[in-house]
């Protein structure tokens, strides 16, 4: 699919998203390899009410969401309806996503969108992150998930990952 380096997937005219949530810089920093290998539009999901910085803290917090299913007030929920393909991302926070991706995704329509799922995680893998965007998005289509731990996110495994599902 891609002539070189610089060339982008052919995406068949489909409109294409990078959403993520990002809060140390990893998931976003990948956000960005994809945005440079697939191009569309990027848009970073924030909470309303900024995590602490300090990790044990984070650490906390985000096992109590996700006790509770919390689904923390978005800045912006953002809007996928004019979008067929969108690539979410987010860290792993005790085995799933992180409480503003999942607010995203019952903020948001999905039905009939293709979702290209990426995590990044600090030892853990994806755990059930792809399955549960999946069961948040039921009529959505969740194609293989991009993985990566902290910052080890390499360009070519991003475009070798994007070329694998012929979008």
């Amino acid at each position: 699919m891609f002539a070189n380096e610089n060339s982008k997937p052919d995406t068949g005219g489909k409109k294409v998203l990078i959403a993520y949530y990002s809060h140390s810089g990893n998931t976003k920093a990948v956000a960005e390899k994809i945005q440079r290998a697939a191009g569309g539009d990027m848009f970073e999901i924030k909470p309303l009410k900024a995590y602490p910085e300090d990790y044990n803290t984070v650490v906390a917090l985000a096992q109590q969401e996700k006790a509770k299913d919390v689904r923390p007030e978005l800045v912006d929920n953002g809007d996928v309806e004019n979008y067929d393909i969108i690539f979410l991302g987010t860290p792993v926070w005790w085995y799933t996503m992180a409480g503003p991706v999942k607010t995203y995704l019952s903020k948001n329509n999905f039905d009939g969108k293709v979702i290209m799922p990426f995590c990044t995680h600090g030892g853990g893998g994806e755990s059930s992150t792809y399955t549960d965007m999946q069961k948040l998005a039921p009529n959505a289509k969740v194609l293989r998930g991009y993985t990566s731990y902290e910052r080890s996110a390499k360009d070519e495994d991003i475009q070798e990952w994007i070329n694998s599902v012929n979008l």
